[in-house]
Protein backbone atom coordinates (compact mmCIF):
# COMPACT_ATOMS: atom_id res chain seq x y z
CA UNK A 1 0.00 0.00 0.00
CA UNK A 2 1.33 3.47 -0.94
CA UNK A 3 0.83 6.08 1.76
CA UNK A 4 0.17 9.60 0.40
CA UNK A 5 2.91 12.16 1.00
CA UNK A 6 1.68 14.16 3.98
CA UNK A 7 3.52 17.28 2.81
CA UNK A 8 1.26 17.32 -0.26
CA UNK A 9 -1.94 16.66 1.70
CA UNK A 10 -3.49 19.93 2.96
CA UNK A 11 -5.87 18.09 5.26
CA UNK A 12 -3.02 16.33 7.04
CA UNK A 13 -1.34 19.68 7.55
CA UNK A 14 -4.57 21.02 9.06
CA UNK A 15 -4.77 18.00 11.36
CA UNK A 16 -1.23 18.63 12.58
CA UNK A 17 -1.97 22.28 13.30
CA UNK A 18 -5.19 21.37 15.11
CA UNK A 19 -3.29 19.96 18.07
CA UNK A 20 -1.39 23.19 18.63
CA UNK A 21 -4.27 25.60 17.99
CA UNK A 22 -6.59 24.10 20.59
CA UNK A 23 -5.85 24.97 24.20
CA UNK A 24 -5.24 22.10 26.61
CA UNK A 25 -8.45 22.80 28.63
CA UNK A 26 -10.40 22.72 25.35
CA UNK A 27 -8.90 19.35 24.42
CA UNK A 28 -9.71 17.91 27.84
CA UNK A 29 -13.28 19.16 27.77
CA UNK A 30 -13.96 17.91 24.22
CA UNK A 31 -12.56 14.42 24.83
CA UNK A 32 -14.14 14.27 28.27
CA UNK A 33 -17.63 14.89 26.91
CA UNK A 34 -17.10 12.41 24.05
CA UNK A 35 -16.03 9.82 26.62
CA UNK A 36 -19.06 10.56 28.77
CA UNK A 37 -16.78 11.83 31.55
CA UNK A 38 -16.75 8.45 33.24
CA UNK A 39 -15.74 8.51 36.91
CA UNK A 40 -12.53 6.83 38.01
CA UNK A 41 -12.70 3.06 38.19
CA UNK A 42 -10.04 2.79 40.86
CA UNK A 43 -10.88 3.26 44.53
CA UNK A 44 -8.99 6.21 45.92
CA UNK A 45 -7.67 7.39 42.56
CA UNK A 46 -7.01 11.12 42.46
CA UNK A 47 -6.60 13.83 39.86
CA UNK A 48 -3.71 15.58 38.15
CA UNK A 49 -4.21 19.34 38.06
CA UNK A 50 -3.56 20.76 34.61
CA UNK A 51 -4.64 24.39 34.53
CA UNK A 52 -6.46 27.07 36.50
CA UNK A 53 -8.56 29.45 34.46
CA UNK A 54 -11.39 31.97 34.93
CA UNK A 55 -14.94 30.69 35.07
CA UNK A 56 -16.85 31.24 31.81
CA UNK A 57 -20.59 32.14 31.81
CA UNK A 58 -22.64 29.01 31.14
CA UNK A 59 -20.20 26.53 32.74
CA UNK A 60 -21.44 24.31 35.51
CA UNK A 61 -21.08 25.80 39.00
CA UNK A 62 -19.85 22.45 40.36
CA UNK A 63 -16.62 22.94 38.40
CA UNK A 64 -15.67 26.06 40.39
CA UNK A 65 -12.71 25.59 42.74
CA UNK A 66 -13.52 27.75 45.75
CA UNK A 67 -9.99 27.92 47.18
CA UNK A 68 -8.58 29.08 43.87
CA UNK A 69 -11.48 31.49 43.51
CA UNK A 70 -10.78 33.00 46.95
CA UNK A 71 -7.13 33.54 46.04
CA UNK A 72 -8.00 35.16 42.71
CA UNK A 73 -10.99 37.11 44.05
CA UNK A 74 -13.13 35.81 41.19
CA UNK A 75 -14.64 32.45 40.18
CA UNK A 76 -11.95 30.07 38.93
CA UNK A 77 -12.05 26.59 37.46
CA UNK A 78 -9.30 24.00 37.90
CA UNK A 79 -9.03 21.62 34.95
CA UNK A 80 -8.17 18.13 36.11
CA UNK A 81 -7.12 14.87 34.51
CA UNK A 82 -8.52 11.63 35.81
CA UNK A 83 -5.72 9.17 36.41
CA UNK A 84 -7.79 6.22 35.23
CA UNK A 85 -8.60 7.77 31.84
CA UNK A 86 -6.04 8.02 29.07
CA UNK A 87 -6.47 4.95 26.90
CA UNK A 88 -7.77 5.44 23.36
CA UNK A 89 -8.16 2.59 20.90
CA UNK A 90 -8.11 3.34 17.17
CA UNK A 91 -9.51 0.35 15.23
CA UNK A 92 -9.10 0.44 11.44
CA UNK A 93 -10.55 -1.89 8.82
CA UNK A 94 -7.71 -2.74 6.41
CA UNK A 95 -9.61 -5.22 4.25
CA UNK A 96 -9.21 -4.88 0.48
CA UNK A 97 -12.64 -3.28 0.25
CA UNK A 98 -11.07 -0.18 1.79
CA UNK A 99 -9.09 0.33 -1.43
CA UNK A 100 -12.35 1.45 -3.03
CA UNK A 101 -12.82 5.08 -3.99
CA UNK A 102 -14.85 7.80 -2.34
CA UNK A 103 -16.74 10.62 -4.13
CA UNK A 104 -13.62 12.79 -3.78
CA UNK A 105 -11.50 10.24 -5.65
CA UNK A 106 -9.55 9.30 -2.51
CA UNK A 107 -9.38 5.73 -1.33
CA UNK A 108 -11.60 4.90 1.63
CA UNK A 109 -8.56 3.76 3.65
CA UNK A 110 -6.92 7.19 3.27
CA UNK A 111 -10.04 9.05 4.40
CA UNK A 112 -10.49 6.68 7.36
CA UNK A 113 -6.83 7.03 8.34
CA UNK A 114 -7.08 10.82 8.30
CA UNK A 115 -10.16 10.62 10.52
CA UNK A 116 -8.23 8.52 13.04
CA UNK A 117 -5.38 11.03 12.92
CA UNK A 118 -7.84 13.69 14.09
CA UNK A 119 -8.69 11.71 17.21
CA UNK A 120 -5.01 10.86 17.72
CA UNK A 121 -3.85 14.48 17.62
CA UNK A 122 -6.23 15.46 20.42
CA UNK A 123 -5.62 12.33 22.47
CA UNK A 124 -1.85 12.76 22.30
CA UNK A 125 -2.25 16.42 23.24
CA UNK A 126 -3.79 15.02 26.43
CA UNK A 127 -0.84 12.59 26.79
CA UNK A 128 -3.06 9.55 26.35
CA UNK A 129 -1.76 6.08 25.60
CA UNK A 130 -3.00 4.95 22.19
CA UNK A 131 -3.53 1.51 20.74
CA UNK A 132 -3.62 1.22 16.96
CA UNK A 133 -5.51 -1.89 15.83
CA UNK A 134 -5.52 -3.04 12.19
CA UNK A 135 -7.84 -5.84 11.16
CA UNK A 136 -8.83 -7.93 8.14
CA UNK A 137 -10.08 -11.49 7.68
CA UNK A 138 -6.61 -12.95 8.27
CA UNK A 139 -5.49 -11.19 11.43
CA UNK A 140 -5.93 -8.39 13.92
CA UNK A 141 -2.78 -6.57 14.95
CA UNK A 142 -2.45 -4.21 17.88
CA UNK A 143 0.38 -1.66 18.17
CA UNK A 144 0.55 0.22 21.52
CA UNK A 145 1.76 3.80 21.19
CA UNK A 146 2.91 6.57 23.49
CA UNK A 147 4.62 9.75 22.33
CA UNK A 148 4.07 12.87 20.26
CA UNK A 149 2.00 13.29 17.12
CA UNK A 150 5.02 13.47 14.78
CA UNK A 151 6.12 10.06 16.03
CA UNK A 152 2.55 8.78 15.70
CA UNK A 153 2.49 9.88 12.05
CA UNK A 154 5.71 7.98 11.39
CA UNK A 155 4.45 4.80 13.08
CA UNK A 156 0.98 4.98 11.53
CA UNK A 157 2.30 5.60 8.03
CA UNK A 158 4.63 2.63 8.45
CA UNK A 159 1.75 0.38 9.49
CA UNK A 160 -0.27 1.42 6.44
CA UNK A 161 2.50 0.41 4.06
CA UNK A 162 1.08 -3.05 3.62
CA UNK A 163 -0.65 -5.21 1.05
CA UNK A 164 -4.40 -5.03 1.34
CA UNK A 165 -5.44 -8.20 -0.45
CA UNK A 166 -7.53 -9.89 2.24
CA UNK A 167 -11.29 -9.41 2.68
CA UNK A 168 -12.48 -7.32 5.59
CA UNK A 169 -13.85 -8.75 8.84
CA UNK A 170 -15.66 -5.96 10.67
CA UNK A 171 -17.37 -8.50 12.94
CA UNK A 172 -13.95 -9.50 14.31
CA UNK A 173 -13.02 -5.84 14.90
CA UNK A 174 -16.25 -5.21 16.81
CA UNK A 175 -15.72 -8.39 18.85
CA UNK A 176 -12.18 -7.23 19.62
CA UNK A 177 -13.52 -3.86 20.81
CA UNK A 178 -15.96 -5.58 23.14
CA UNK A 179 -13.11 -7.45 24.83
CA UNK A 180 -11.07 -4.35 25.73
CA UNK A 181 -10.80 -4.57 29.50
CA UNK A 182 -10.66 -0.93 30.49
CA UNK A 183 -14.30 0.11 30.37
CA UNK A 184 -13.38 3.78 30.30
CA UNK A 185 -11.16 3.58 27.23
CA UNK A 186 -12.58 5.40 24.21
CA UNK A 187 -12.94 3.18 21.16
CA UNK A 188 -12.94 4.59 17.62
CA UNK A 189 -13.83 2.15 14.83
CA UNK A 190 -13.24 3.20 11.20
CA UNK A 191 -14.49 1.51 8.04
CA UNK A 192 -16.61 2.46 5.03
CA UNK A 193 -20.39 2.69 4.97
CA UNK A 194 -20.86 -0.45 2.87
CA UNK A 195 -19.59 -2.61 5.73
CA UNK A 196 -22.44 -2.03 8.17
CA UNK A 197 -25.32 -4.46 8.66
CA UNK A 198 -28.18 -4.56 11.16
CA UNK A 199 -26.37 -7.28 13.11
CA UNK A 200 -23.24 -5.16 13.35
CA UNK A 201 -25.27 -2.15 14.48
CA UNK A 202 -26.60 -4.30 17.33
CA UNK A 203 -23.08 -5.47 18.18
CA UNK A 204 -21.89 -1.85 18.26
CA UNK A 205 -24.66 -1.05 20.69
CA UNK A 206 -23.31 -3.73 23.04
CA UNK A 207 -19.80 -2.23 22.80
CA UNK A 208 -21.25 1.19 23.55
CA UNK A 209 -22.73 -0.13 26.79
CA UNK A 210 -19.23 -0.74 28.14
CA UNK A 211 -17.03 1.81 26.32
CA UNK A 212 -17.26 5.36 24.99
CA UNK A 213 -17.65 4.69 21.26
CA UNK A 214 -17.15 6.71 18.07
CA UNK A 215 -17.82 5.21 14.64
CA UNK A 216 -16.04 6.64 11.58
CA UNK A 217 -18.06 5.75 8.48
CA UNK A 218 -16.48 6.66 5.14
CA UNK A 219 -18.98 7.41 2.38
CA UNK A 220 -18.14 5.24 -0.63
CA UNK A 221 -18.40 6.17 -4.29
CA UNK A 222 -21.77 5.23 -5.79
CA UNK A 223 -20.81 2.48 -8.30
CA UNK A 224 -23.74 3.26 -10.59
CA UNK A 225 -23.15 7.01 -10.82
CA UNK A 226 -22.23 7.97 -14.38
CA UNK A 227 -19.80 10.89 -14.35
CA UNK A 228 -16.97 12.09 -16.58
CA UNK A 229 -14.57 11.99 -13.62
CA UNK A 230 -15.08 8.25 -13.09
CA UNK A 231 -15.43 6.75 -16.54
CA UNK A 232 -14.55 3.29 -15.20
CA UNK A 233 -15.46 2.00 -11.74
CA UNK A 234 -13.99 -1.19 -10.31
CA UNK A 235 -15.49 -3.20 -7.45
CA UNK A 236 -12.87 -3.20 -4.68
CA UNK A 237 -14.00 -6.62 -3.49
CA UNK A 238 -13.09 -8.56 -6.64
CA UNK A 239 -11.45 -6.07 -9.00
CA UNK A 240 -14.18 -6.37 -11.61
CA UNK A 241 -15.36 -3.33 -13.54
CA UNK A 242 -18.99 -2.28 -13.07
CA UNK A 243 -20.75 -2.75 -16.46
CA UNK A 244 -21.53 0.55 -18.17
CA UNK A 245 -25.14 -0.42 -18.88
CA UNK A 246 -25.82 -0.66 -15.12
CA UNK A 247 -24.62 2.88 -14.46
CA UNK A 248 -27.94 4.62 -14.86
CA UNK A 249 -29.58 7.47 -12.91
CA UNK A 250 -32.23 5.11 -11.57
CA UNK A 251 -29.72 2.61 -10.21
CA UNK A 252 -27.56 5.38 -8.77
CA UNK A 253 -30.56 6.98 -7.04
CA UNK A 254 -31.63 3.67 -5.51
CA UNK A 255 -28.15 3.06 -4.08
CA UNK A 256 -27.89 6.62 -2.75
CA UNK A 257 -31.29 6.39 -1.07
CA UNK A 258 -30.45 3.06 0.54
CA UNK A 259 -27.10 4.31 1.84
CA UNK A 260 -28.61 7.47 3.32
CA UNK A 261 -31.32 5.41 5.02
CA UNK A 262 -28.73 2.98 6.43
CA UNK A 263 -26.47 5.82 7.63
CA UNK A 264 -29.37 7.57 9.37
CA UNK A 265 -30.47 4.33 11.03
CA UNK A 266 -26.95 3.61 12.30
CA UNK A 267 -26.52 7.16 13.57
CA UNK A 268 -29.78 6.96 15.51
CA UNK A 269 -28.87 3.55 16.91
CA UNK A 270 -25.56 4.91 18.18
CA UNK A 271 -27.18 8.06 19.58
CA UNK A 272 -29.44 5.92 21.77
CA UNK A 273 -26.36 4.70 23.61
CA UNK A 274 -24.67 8.09 23.77
CA UNK A 275 -22.25 7.17 20.98
CA UNK A 276 -21.27 9.22 17.96
CA UNK A 277 -20.88 8.69 14.23
CA UNK A 278 -18.62 10.80 12.00
CA UNK A 279 -19.34 10.38 8.28
CA UNK A 280 -17.79 11.90 5.18
CA UNK A 281 -16.85 11.11 1.60
CA UNK A 282 -13.50 12.89 1.63
CA UNK A 283 -10.74 13.87 4.04
CA UNK A 284 -11.94 17.46 3.75
CA UNK A 285 -15.52 16.54 4.62
CA UNK A 286 -14.37 14.29 7.46
CA UNK A 287 -12.24 17.11 8.89
CA UNK A 288 -15.19 19.51 8.78
CA UNK A 289 -17.44 16.92 10.43
CA UNK A 290 -14.84 16.43 13.16
CA UNK A 291 -14.58 20.17 13.80
CA UNK A 292 -18.39 20.38 13.96
CA UNK A 293 -18.47 17.46 16.40
CA UNK A 294 -15.89 19.06 18.70
CA UNK A 295 -17.52 22.48 18.47
CA UNK A 296 -21.00 21.10 19.23
CA UNK A 297 -19.64 18.98 22.05
CA UNK A 298 -17.99 21.99 23.68
CA UNK A 299 -21.06 24.16 23.20
CA UNK A 300 -23.22 21.60 24.99
CA UNK A 301 -20.83 21.64 27.94
CA UNK A 302 -20.79 25.44 28.13
CA UNK A 303 -17.32 25.90 26.65
CA UNK A 304 -16.70 28.84 24.27
CA UNK A 305 -17.44 27.73 20.69
CA UNK A 306 -14.90 30.16 19.24
CA UNK A 307 -12.09 28.14 20.80
CA UNK A 308 -12.35 25.45 18.11
CA UNK A 309 -12.19 27.39 14.91
CA UNK A 310 -10.74 25.19 12.20
CA UNK A 311 -7.38 26.05 10.70
CA UNK A 312 -7.79 27.39 7.17
CA UNK A 313 -6.93 25.14 4.27
CA UNK A 314 -4.03 25.99 2.03
CA UNK A 315 -5.38 23.99 -0.88
CA UNK A 316 -8.09 21.61 -2.01
CA UNK A 317 -8.31 17.86 -1.74
CA UNK A 318 -8.16 16.00 -4.99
Amino acid sequence: MIVPDRSADPVRRRIESLGTRLSLPTVFRALGVLEGEHPSARRGAGYDYLDIRPYQPGEEARLIDWKASARAARPMIVDKERESNGNVWLLLDVGREMCGRTPSGERAIDVAANALRMFAVLSLRRSDDLSIVLGDSQSIRRVPFNGGFAKFEHVFDGLLRRRMDRPRDVDALIDYAGKIRNRYSMVVIATDETAWTEEQAHALRLVAQTHPLVVVSVAALNPFLATERFDRIVDARDGRAVPAFLRTPTMAKDVATHREFAATALSRELARTGSTMVRGGSSEAMFNEFITLVSTTLAKSGFPRADVRAPQATGGVA
